[in-house]
């Protein structure tokens, strides 16, 4: 009578055993493209409920800063996965043929924008011909590129960028790059005035942002890796979205002790009611969603406005095949 037991109680310890969550979780470096903010909810969550735990995943996450080039910690090894800030960034990479490739979509609209006092005639991108703007040294080299293209910018324009909002607050005439779901809510904060906000998406920009990207190796070597720390982040943002952000709320500011809970908040509903993470081919083919019309498109509207030579083989800056696979399973 005691043997079926026991050999009950030796098939449910072979379980445990073999099972991917007894074995050494998998160690990964995780980069960010800057602090810890409500911009990269879905991979704090991930981290706060236990899911890349369960995945079988150990993740540290890094974060940024305008001192910090992830991708040249990624391609040193240093980092097995980091944030590409945008779809230019990433054509880049294949342009110079350097062993790296995204392989997920995290904003299907670039949050990037340009900010303005408002009253001073800087209510439009067409507007903003010739008047100085401040911009980084990274946006040099992407998206300014296509404003210069489309509305006749000059470098003559250039003004240097800080990464601070004090030139702004004491010039009313300053324009300089901002994020939507950041630096706004700081100004009405400082000034009781709601800034303009030019959305890089308004002006016809349709490339990917916040793009998960990883080393070709990691692709054809660990691709099991790579599927697994995608699900994961991927389950991670709709529990962040549409469930519970709290977890990744304390996180962040755990992270980050300077995030404020007003600014937490505001750059959480931006995320929502602006779909950045959730829209358009996310809602059929899930988080993270890319396709090859939107990369081509993409592409040849940049290649058309001399940005890269139209033989370029774009498709080397991308993979497809961990994502378009639907909406995760609920938890």
């Amino acid at each position: 009578m005691f043997r079926p037991l026991r050999i009950a109680f030796l098939a449910a310890m072979a379980l445990v055993i073999f099972s991917p969550a007894a074995r050494a979780a998998t160690k990964i470096t995780f980069g960010l493209d800057w602090v810890a903010e409500p911009e990269y909810g879905g991979y704090y969550e991930a981290l706060a409920e236990g899911l890349y735990q369960k995945a079988g995943l150990d993740v540290t996450i890094y974060q940024g800063g305008p001192q910090v080039n992830t991708a040249q910690l990624l391609i040193s090894g240093k980092l097995d996965f980091d944030i590409t800030s945008n779809a230019f960034l990433a054509l880049n990479f294949a342009q110079e043929h350097i062993p790296y490739e995204v392989v997920a979509a995290g904003f299907q609209k670039d949050p990037d924008c340009l900010i303005a006092h408002p009253g001073q005639g800087n209510d439009s991108f067409a507007d903003l011909k010739g008047k100085p703007i401040a911009v980084s040294t990274d946006t040099r080299a992407s998206w300014w590129l296509f404003l210069k293209a489309k509305y006749g910018y000059s470098d003559s324009q250039l003004r240097p960028y800080g990464f601070s909002l004090t030139p702004f607050l004491t010039n009313k005439k300053d324009i300089q790059e901002a994020y939507v779901t950041s630096e706004p809510y700081l100004v009405h904060q400082a000034t009781g005035e709601w800034p303009v906000v030019l959305a890089l998406p308004d002006a016809g920009f349709d490339g990917y942002a916040s793009l998960v990207a990883t080393s070709d190796k990691m692709v054809k070597e660990h691709p099991d890796v790579v599927k697994r720390f995608i699900e994961a982040s991927a389950q991670g943002w709709y529990d962040f979205l549409y469930k519970n952000p709290q977890p990744a709320f304390a996180a962040i500011k755990k992270a980050n002790p300077d995030m404020t809970d007003g600014l937490m908040r505001y750059g959480y509903e931006q995320l929502k009611k602006r779909g950045i993470v959730d829209s358009g081919d996310t809602k059929t083919l899930g988080i993270y969603a890319m396709t090859n019309a939107r990369w081509s498109g993409f592409f040849n509207q940049m290649a058309a406005a001399g940005m890269y030579d139209k033989s370029m083989d774009y498709k080397a800056a991308y993979t497809l095949q961990f994502v378009d696979h639907g909406h995760p399973k609920s938890n």
